[in-house]
């Protein structure tokens, strides 16, 4: 089994940045981000495109240098220790990185070349990743003839070849279909289940960040606007929102409904109660009393627990949706003037 290199037993987090910023003339790509990742977790930064995610993966991974603030990855100062920083990540770029000419094993060969490993290491190394990425029966097919999920797996086993500590995955899932996405998330889950890997991952798609990420960091024009678990996000609200609606437009019992323990925001528009509250299953027959205790004719009645679309879209007055539509167009026109070229 593929060993990962482990930090002293004392460190906590394997990425830690302060006020970080990356500037390109006038425009703050980055604007002073803080945050740490602790030693085992999926990390996840969730946002649209220009949000700011492939600049801080790029100055995290020494491509980029800030324009301020500080940031130490492994134990080592991006700035001061690029090198080391290098031989302790491994990156997995949103582009395409492979030579379509040459085949999956040779391309992970060169990488290991690229890294000074050893053939006697590297060649049962890259065995034991094309078997985890379900590549070995294409291995020696050129790279051209390969699917767009056979390409971003084939990127994945690439950014293993060095052993990391710190695996990066700048969009891992950009542009494949859920089924290919699907198989992404369970070797992105092996790593961190059976190697113990740490990832930080950049995503705009919602569901990823939901059922991968230990913690989120909600980033917006290149600052981080909210950081904690998915669940954590998603209480933030404030609780389920209840939809109530009522036959009867008088009269408004908007005041006695809040008076309800778990009621914590009561909204009336037209003959509809939008009502957030704690544990909505609790509220709700309290609520259905309640009406009907006024004499009012319920009409109909949701719950719907709170997303990380809600979410996003409390924080930045936006969703994703649009975007993620937008941005799976643009990869598809990119593939298509890669091949065109060749």
């Amino acid at each position: 089994m593929m060993e990962v290199p482990s930090l002293q037993k004392a460190e906590i987090s394997i990425v830690k940045v302060e006020n970080l910023s990356k500037s390109f003339g006038k425009l703050k790509a980055v604007d002073s981000v803080t945050f740490e990742i602790e030693v085992g977790e999926i990390f996840g930064f969730l946002g649209p495109n220009g949000a700011g995610k492939s600049t801080t993966i790029k100055m995290l991974t020494t491509l980029l240098k800030p324009s301020g603030g500080n940031a130490l990855v492994c134990g080592y100062d991006v700035s001061k220790s690029a090198n080391e920083v290098r031989r302790s990540v491994g990156v997995v770029p949103q582009e395409y990185t492979a030579d379509e000419d040459m085949t999956g094993r040779e391309n992970i060969l060169l990488c290991a070349d690229l890294y000074g490993i050893p053939r006697s290491n590297s060649i049962p190394h890259v065995e034991e990743l094309l078997k985890l990425v379900e590549l070995q029966d294409a291995a020696d097919r050129k790279v051209s003839t390969y699917s767009g999920g056979m390409r971003r797996r084939l990127e994945l086993a690439s950014g293993l070849i060095n052993y990391p500590k710190l695996l990066f995955l700048d969009e891992p899932t950009l542009g494949l279909d859920v089924q290919t996405r699907a198989a992404v998330w369970k070797y992105i889950r092996t790593l961190k289940f059976e190697y113990h890997m740490t990832l930080f991952l950049t995503t705009h798609y919602l569901e990823e960040a939901d059922s991968l990420c230990d913690r989120v960091a909600i980033i917006d024009h290149g600052r981080i606007v909210k950081i904690g678990s998915p669940e954590e996000l998603k209480a933030s609200l404030g609780g389920d929102v209840i939809v109530v609606g009522v036959q009867e437009s008088t009269p408004d019992i908007s005041q006695d409904i809040a008076k309800i323990k778990l009621v914590k925001d009561v909204k009336k528009s037209d003959n509809n109660y939008r009502i957030k509250a704690e544990m909505g299953e609790e509220a709700s027959p309290q609520i259905m009393d309640l009406v009907r205790s006024k004499g009012l004719h319920v009409t109909k009645i949701s719950l719907t627990k709170p997303t990380l679309d809600e979410v996003y879209l409390e924080y930045t007055g936006r969703t994703l949706r649009e975007e993620e539509t937008n941005r799976m167009a643009m990869m598809s026109q990119r593939i298509n003037m890669s091949r065109a070229r060749s």
